[in-house]
């Protein structure tokens, strides 16, 4: 690897390569105007189906299914390759551009929510649902959401994106957040030694939200490295991972604006329950 030296000064190379290089840049702001549409229900999503947007997604149909009816959502693509996200309507609800974001219509006037640990917060508190009203179980649920909003980004911007998607791949960097994410899997497998889940024995917020980005890891389904990581070392993890993706809700929650692998595990956007019987992809594209 070329040794790099930092020049004094900083300058945006738009070139500068990589999977996402076309809607990375160091400044905020919308591109362009578009408003953002609005559906019938109580909350509007805006999102994709990555692990930041799967949280809330799950999280809605968890409700749902536990009969919360005013969980009811509309769920919009936000195609974040197009740079939707930069929509003058996106920016407005989330400043920072990035999916997903969520809009609480049944308030007036209508409340902006923006970071999905925020949005599972948010929504717990107002349903009184997976979030323990005892502080000490509260406490650990919230330990637990915390560290995965601090420590998810060297699992993706760090390890995903050196392994994965940078146009070069150097070893110092791979062998630096493998080594991170490999520690995280640790953490979590010692800790799901002698836990069900991660506040304890309920199902809770921190679940929805470690679920989408290590289960995915534990099951070798993230960026391709199940193998370069041996996940399979992690039998906590797995067995933690089993138990929450055999849920339904979770199940439906990740099916929501998801745009790649199978078509019938694909609802691009999600607007009413039946949606899941009749709008998946391989009902709406014509048979090849």
């Amino acid at each position: 690897m070329t040794e790099y030296t930092p020049p004094k000064i900083w300058t945006w190379d738009k070139e500068s390569g990589g999977r996402f290089a076309s809607i990375n840049r160091p400044i905020a702001g919308s591109t362009h105007d578009k408003e953002l549409p609005v559906g019938k229900h109580p909350f509007q999503l805006y999102s994709l189906g990555t692990p930041n947007g799967v949280k809330v997604t799950i999280m809605f149909e968890e409700l749902l299914a536990a009969g919360h009816k005013g969980a009811e959502y509309d769920a919009w693509l936000i195609n974040i390759g197009e740079g939707d996200q930069f929509g003058s309507g996106f920016v407005k609800v989330n400043p920072n551009s990035k999916i997903p974001a969520l809009m609480d219509h049944s308030v007036t006037p209508p409340l902006r929510l923006f970071e999905s640990g925020s949005m599972l917060i948010y929504l717990a508190e107002k349903f009184g649902a997976f979030l323990s009203g005892d502080p000490v179980i509260r406490a650990q649920t919230l330990n637990w959401l915390m560290w995965q909003m601090g420590s998810a980004p060297f699992l993706g911007g760090g390890f995903g994106h050196f392994y994965a998607y940078a146009p070069e791949k150097y070893e110092y960097p791979i062998n630096r957040y493998a080594m991170e994410v490999k520690r995280q899997m640790d953490v979590l497998d010692r800790h799901l030694a002698g836990n069900e889940y991660f506040a304890g024995d309920d199902y809770s917020i921190a679940d929805m939200a470690i679920y989408p980005w290590y289960g995915a890891m534990a099951r070798g389904i993230l960026y391709d490295a199940a193998e370069f990581l041996q996940v399979q070392e992690y039998e906590n993890v797995l067995r933690w991972t089993k138990l929450v993706g055999g849920r339904e809700a979770v199940k439906r929650g990740t099916m929501v604006n998801r745009t790649f692998g199978e078509p019938s595990s694909q609802l691009r956007e999600r607007h009413d329950a039946s949606d899941f019987d009749t709008k998946t992809q391989d009902k709406l594209e014509p048979a090849q």
